[in-house]
């Protein structure tokens, strides 16, 4: 569906919704003329309608709408005072109101000036004469108007009519027989996400007895492809729901405008907010997890990126600083980056804070890369902010991000120039539900890795392969990356201790000369490692159910699936295994 039809059923089911509204609170005015809860609720209503419409193109509801409004700012204020008979002309004003939203489907030709103008005439006559009673002073000017008095009248109002259209006579806008009148039922449903929630997991249990259902057949010697049908209907049903749970992104980035200006105005800072790739969808859960992390992304972007305006001055920048939010989406990845260009991250800095507060020692500070100095930006409690404002300096706020990212398999990117800024990205995936994995064994075992983690599938000799000190290391496209052995990693056999002097040698030096070797290669900020398997199996999409006390608190894994034959499958926590590497590496 075109993204224009689905504005526009959107539109309908709000607009339908605000019609109904209106309709019960005239009705409970009428019960109650002083109440202001209904009049407040009645302005409130016609101005999100008027201003939905305008947004639309729809100029009839939105001429409509604003007369309304501007009749219940007049009673709001006291400068108008309905009495009973003039709320005839107020349902009749809303059937019309009523019968221009559904010409939106039907196509059908409502006359609505002469109720326009009637509502026109009144306002006028309040503005004019405070606190007359209204039906006699509209009565009044009804009988005395002529058409062309209320073309002169309606030029003068915000929705000018066009003076080559003439005033319909009341017959116009009379409105439907009481006996004819059809209830309009919306043709958008309004579903609570945990019903939806509910939904996914049903056919996640569904793709699962699916796959066991598709294995038995095979292991009965038949072919797959006599369930296909069944293969396909289970994955249509799957990512329809999947669909129905994305929301457009700009629906978050949209409201980052007020928090740009504010966190500006603490900063005495210029900053402009743009935004870019709005239309990309993403899953519901995944924007409501990450909705805080962006709003520190943002908000250290103007307060540590974007310089005063003096000193973009001095550097011969524009004295207002830019802030760029975008969003990309790549197969089942969204990207989303938050640019500024301000001053950049000093790298030297950042080493120094990190020695200061102890998060690295002297010796690694030595052999680390820029990147691996970045990521020091992200460990709880770091802050590089010389004194403490409302917005920076206290020591909390990044590292939410980064776990806020991996708690959905998720990862932060940084990239920056000294001078031209800095580039945050959160590689988030787009839905939670299902994710693609690659299958393999370990000890006649079958366990999992997600894809998003997984950078390349490598072969290697074990000549290949270096001890270093006491870890392994070999090559990878021209980088040295630290080799890693599940088997010692996982410590299955309970014969390789941790407090050996070298554990990670231990099944490397049992390993043939001339055993060729399975090494996946997985990536987690920035950082390449590369584990020996004992078997690739295969790669295909899994359902991943989290894990229950007490093994939840196990960083090896992450989760885990039900495989085809039946077997529970263990998926790794590459986040959780990098990490704790190299904290190792850090303090050791």
């Amino acid at each position: 569906m075109a993204k224009e039809e689905e504005y526009k059923e959107l539109f309908l089911a709000e607009a339908q919704e605000n019609h109904e509204q209106l309709n019960n609170l005239f009705t409970e005015l009428e019960k109650d003329i002083a109440s202001k809860t209904a009049v407040d609720a009645i302005f409130r209503i016609t101005h999100t309608l008027k201003g939905n419409a305008m947004g639309m193109g729809f100029s009839a509801i939105a001429e409509l709408s604003h007369v309304m409004e501007d009749i219940f700012n007049e009673v709001k204020t006291g400068r108008l005072k309905l009495d009973l008979l003039f709320f005839n002309s107020l349902f009749k004003a809303n059937d019309t109101l009523g019968q221009l939203i559904n010409s939106i489907q039907t196509g059908a030709d409502v006359k609505y000036i002469g109720i326009k103008t009637k509502l026109e005439v009144a306002l006028r006559n309040a503005r004019q004469n405070t606190a007359a009673p209204v039906n006699e002073n509209v009565q009044e000017q009804e009988q005395n108007i002529s058409p062309t008095e209320s073309v002169e009248l309606a030029a003068n109002l915000p929705f000018a009519i066009d003076a080559t259209q003439q005033v319909e006579d009341e017959s116009d806008y009379e409105g439907e027989d009481p006996a004819e009148q059809k209830i309009t039922i919306s043709d958008m449903v309004q579903v609570p996400v945990r019903k939806l929630d509910y939904l996914l997991n049903i056919i996640g249990e569904l793709i699962i007895e699916r796959d066991a259902l598709i294995a038995r057949h095979t292991d009965r010697g038949h072919k797959v492809s006599e369930l296909a049908r069944l293969q396909r209907i289970t994955s249509d049903l799957q990512f329809g729901v999947m669909d129905i749970r994305l929301v457009q992104i700009g629906f978050l980035f949209s409201k980052f405008h007020r928090i740009v200006r504010d966190v500006a105005a603490l900063e005495n800072k210029k900053v402009d907010l743009v935004l870019e790739g709005t239309d990309i969808e993403i899953d519901r859960n995944i924007l409501r997890i990450m909705s805080d992390s962006l709003v520190h992304l943002v908000r250290n972007s103007v307060s540590h990126g974007i310089e005063s305006v003096e000193e973009r001055m001095r550097l011969g920048k524009p004295e207002t600083g830019k802030v760029t939010l975008t969003a990309r989406s790549e197969k089942d990845t969204v990207y989303i980056h938050v640019t500024d260009d301000g001053k950049g991250i000093d790298v030297a800095l950042i080493k120094r804070k990190a020695l200061e507060k102890g998060i690295i020692t002297p010796d690694f500070a030595n052999i680390m890369d820029d990147d691996e100095v970045l990521m020091c930006l992200f460990e709880p409690g770091f802050s590089s902010a010389e004194k403490i404002t409302e917005v920076s300096g206290r020591g909390v706020g990044m590292d939410v991000v980064k776990r806020a990212a991996e708690s959905i398999g998720g990862r932060v990117l940084i990239q920056t120039e000294l001078g031209k800024g800095s580039t945050f990205t959160l590689a988030l995936p787009s839905s939670m539900a299902v994710k693609g994995a690659l299958l393999f064994e370990l000890q006649k075992q079958v366990f999992a890795i997600a894809l998003n983690h997984t950078e390349a599938v490598i072969s290697l000799q074990k000549h290949e392969i270096h001890k270093v000190s006491s870890g392994l290391a070999s090559s990878y496209l021209g980088k040295t990356i630290p080799v890693f052995f599940l088997h010692d990693l996982f410590n299955l056999d309970n014969r390789i201790e941790r407090d050996e002097l070298y554990p990670y040698h231990h099944t490397f030096d049992r390993t043939d000369a001339f055993q060729k070797l399975d090494v996946v290669v997985v990536t987690h900020n920035n950082r390449l490692v590369g584990l020996v398997v004992d078997k690739l199996v295969q790669q295909k999409e899994i359902v991943e159910k989290t894990l229950s006390k007490p093994v939840d608190h196990i960083d090896l894994f992450s989760g885990a699936t039900i495989l085809g034959n039946g077997d529970v499958c263990l998926v790794l926590n590459i986040i959780g295994i990098i990490s704790n590497l190299y904290k190792e590496k850090k303090t050791h």
